[in-house]
């Protein structure tokens, strides 16, 4: 089980199935909050724990960041995360909701635990994952050492990633929220960091999780609407700026009226007790005018890997030997790239 967060654009959105092994050379802009999360929610002991070090400091981000990125790397693929600055201030109910969640859930995982339910446990311990100051610096410190190249964004990183895909500077961004698309990513992935067979939660039944492309324009030509139309339909039905949208309102019915009536304005008169947190307009601006910078510079290097093992083996308590084999395969992933035959043309 894991938090997916942003708009509901499941039923709307036309994705297609593809394979990470494909995108050899390719560059993605990985939203780093958002897969570091998951690896904090799916990286833990049976009974929900995380995994930490010695001194009891969580490490289920580092695995999830070494061993997943490793794997992207094995294939060619040139990964860069970019992580959150400042939320807008109009995200401060959300930020507030996802607090009393995961207090919530964190009194359902000790009752779990008392009553001896570990699986019952696991499935709460998920839903209270929480970014820890540490997590950030060390998630930036590992990736530095793995040679791969991470941007801090201004404010959201899911803006930040669509305006380096919108410049040609990565192919692709990477997320497990749709709000990528708002954004204007034009080609957006899911199911990244997180593919391979899962557990539903509470049932003994595994499922395939593989990687999903969504194309932007392919969105808008499918449900005959514009950019801004799409964004009009995600307020209406709720954003993490207006995380309740209009109630009873959803996305099939939010498009027919966009469509129907052009605007939310227009849609307004048509809709039973539709009221906003804030006017629509400053919702708007945040996906149009999002604040993003252009002062990054991406450059993939030769991983370091007495640093590697310093940090994670010497400080983390990781396995050295297990390290270096996964330092071994994203060499080998990078010199094995399509149509490229030495690390110095796949570094840099």
């Amino acid at each position: 089980m894991w938090l997916i967060l942003g708009v509901n654009f499941r039923d709307l959105v036309p994705k297609t199935a593809v394979k990470l092994e494909d995108l050899g050379g390719k560059v993605i802009a990985i939203d780093a909050y958002n897969a570091i999360y998951q690896f904090l929610a799916i990286i833990r002991q049976p009974d929900g724990t995380p995994l930490t070090d010695s001194r009891g400091k969580i490490t289920s981000h580092l695995s999830g960041l070494l061993y997943r990125t490793s794997n992207l790397m094995e294939m060619g693929i040139k990964p860069v995360y970019v992580f959150d600055g400042k939320p807008p201030e109009l995200k401060t109910v959300e930020i507030e909701r996802r607090k009393q969640a995961k207090a919530q859930a964190t009194v359902k995982y000790e009752k779990a635990i008392a009553e001896g339910k570990p699986e019952e446990a696991r499935k709460y311990a998920q839903a209270t994952s929480a970014m820890k100051d540490y997590m950030k610096d060390d998630s930036k410190n590992l990736l530095a050492l793995m040679g791969l190249p991470w941007v801090q964004a201004p404010s959201e990183g899911e803006a930040q990633a669509a305006h380096m895909t919108r410049k040609g500077d990565a192919d692709y961004c990477a997320s497990q929220d749709y709000d990528s698309l708002l954004f204007g990513a034009p080609k957006l992935l899911r199911n990244v960091t997180v593919s391979g067979r899962r557990k539903l939660p509470s049932k003994n039944i595994y499922i395939d999780i593989v990687p999903e492309l969504m194309e932007l324009s392919k969105v808008l030509k499918e449900c005959e609407i514009t950019y801004e139309q799409l964004i009009d339909i995600a307020i209406l039905i709720g954003t993490d700026f207006n995380p309740d949208g209009i109630k009873g309102l959803g996305p099939k019915t939010a498009l027919k009226l966009i469509k129907e009536h052009g605007t939310i304005e227009a849609a307004l008169p048509h809709i039973k007790n539709a009221a906003f947190p804030h006017p629509p307009q400053s919702i708007r601006d945040i996906f149009l005018k999002p604040q993003v910078r252009d002062d990054y510079t991406l450059e993939w290097k030769e991983p370091d890997v007495e640093g590697m093992i310093s940090f994670l083996c010497h400080q983390k308590d990781f396995s050295e030997e297990r390290v270096k084999k996964t330092v071994e395969k994203m060499q080998t992933g990078a010199a094995k790239q399509k149509g490229k035959t030495t690390l110095e043309k796949w570094f840099g």
